[in-house]
């Protein structure tokens, strides 16, 4: 390594990838390489807008493909990164570690640009706009409903699924704003996700930013996305990590049915019996006021609105059956692309490789893209988390043409057939998972 000097001066340190890869964080230094400039983020990461860990999970590695993909004005960043600045790679070194495939990163980059030229990500305003406004109708048609017609079964029943479908479909659209892939301007990104997460479903932005950005950065990886922690204290996941959990000889639970008791622990209880009450202890942890003020707006408007109509119990029943059934919706969906899909421990590979090995699709249709919010395109979206939704089939003939190029698996499959699949992998990680508990 060549004599230290300053990394603003006439000639720059030099760095080797073993040099960098030592500063993983285990021993507190962090290091991350972006377009081959070394940066020293040990103490930035307290402060990053991101979350501390999502940017940990690169401490040691080449971020420059998921730097792209998370930030709208990376000119704007990156002099803001001026002062993390202490070299770059000695010339001799490669772009990026060899675990990445180097053709396969070059090739997705100039997909990248061509993507950019084609204009598919820049967002249809008129789309979303008519998406927040079906919301809001279905809401205000939930109240009139019982207004109208009363409490009896029928219109409760209405209200129910009425209310139910305004959280889903709200939760898919805060998702938009969540990953800026609305407005060119992070501000109003941000604000409209205040008001969709916080006013229309009583949950804190900064609670999503934080578990879901790791989850993109580092998908299925263990330890690192939030998304698997349920490994392994309730299921055991993945092939790689059920035959490590077997070797271990560790037992939470009796994994070898979880593909049963999955419908217990599983789609009915995440909403109601958990994140329910973990955005209050994360928000109140954290000093998160403003969250706080947004959620306290959609308690008072729903207990205001419903109070006077159903009582305190009626509207509590009603607010548990509607996140219920939320639950349901959410977990299927969300979890149909990710759980049949390869799970281990981050082996720093390419970004193209991390998303489509963890990811994969179902077919496009009317009612799967309504359905899911799009996230049908599972494979599109976390290759351009801040492409608007609409333009995912766009880009899904190019992104095909580029797997098959390479070799690589792009899978899509009916919406039933995902469902299913869940239910299949999890039976078949039990079995993996008992057998290396018993034999090996």
């Amino acid at each position: 390594m060549a004599p230290e000097t300053q990394a603003h001066g006439p000639t720059p340190r030099y760095f080797t990838w073993e040099e960098v890869a030592q500063r993983s964080g285990r021993d507190k230094e962090r290091w991350l390489v972006i377009d081959r400039k070394v940066y020293n983020i040990s103490e930035f990461t307290r402060r990053h807008p991101g979350g501390s860990r999502v940017l940990s999970h690169y401490a040691g590695q080449d971020a420059t493909d998921p730097f792209v993909a998370f930030h709208i004005n990376k000119g704007l960043v990156k002099k803001y990164m001026n002062s993390l600045l202490i070299g770059e790679l000695s010339p001799e070194q490669p772009s990026f570690e060899p675990t990445k495939n180097k053709e396969l990163t070059d090739e997705f980059r100039e997909l990248r640009a061509t993507v950019e030229q084609m204009g598919l990500m820049k967002a249809n305003h008129v789309f979303f706009l008519l998406h927040l406004l079906h919301i809001l109708l279905l809401d205000v048609v939930a109240w009139l409903t019982l207004w109208i017609f009363g409490t009896s079964f029928m219109p409760l029943l209405l209200c129910t699924v009425l209310l139910t479908t305004v959280q889903v479909q709200a939760g898919w659209l805060q998702h938009d704003f969540g990953h800026l892939s609305v407005f060119s301007s992070s501000m109003w990104n941000h604000l409209l996700h205040h008001f969709v997460i916080g006013h229309l479903k009583g949950v804190p932005a900064s609670w999503w930013n934080h578990l879901h950005f790791q989850h993109h950065a580092k998908p299925n990886c263990f330890r690192k996305d939030p998304d698997i922690n349920m490994h392994p204290i309730f299921f055991s996941l993945g092939k790689i990590l059920s035959v490590e959990l077997g070797k271990q000889k560790k037992k939470y639970m009796p994994y070898n049915h979880q593909h049963k008791y999955f419908f217990l622990i599983g789609p009915p209880a995440l909403v109601p019996f958990f994140f329910q009450w973990y955005v209050f202890y994360f928000v109140f942890k954290r000093k998160k006021w403003v969250d706080l003020a947004w959620m306290t707006s959609f308690y008072a408007r729903v207990f205001l609105t419903y109070v006077p109509l159903l009582g305190l119990k009626g509207f509590l029943g009603l607010f548990f059956i509607v996140r219920l059934l939320e639950s349901n919706w959410f977990v299927w969906v969300t979890q149909m692309n990710h759980i049949p899909m390869h799970m281990d421990h981050d082996q720093n590979v390419d970004w193209v490789s991390t998303q489509i090995q963890a990811t994969c699709n179902v077919h496009k249709s009317a009612f799967n893209d309504w359905f899911t919010g799009h996230l049908n395109f599972q494979i599109e979206h976390h290759l351009f988390p801040m492409m608007p939704r609409h333009n995912y089939h766009k880009v899904a003939p190019l992104v095909k043409s580029l797997c098959a190029k390479h070799g690589i698996e792009y899978q899509s499959k009916p919406l039933l057939s995902a469902f299913a699949d869940i239910i299949h992998s999890l039976k078949d990680y039990g079995q993996i998972w008992l057998d290396a508990y018993l034999h090996q």
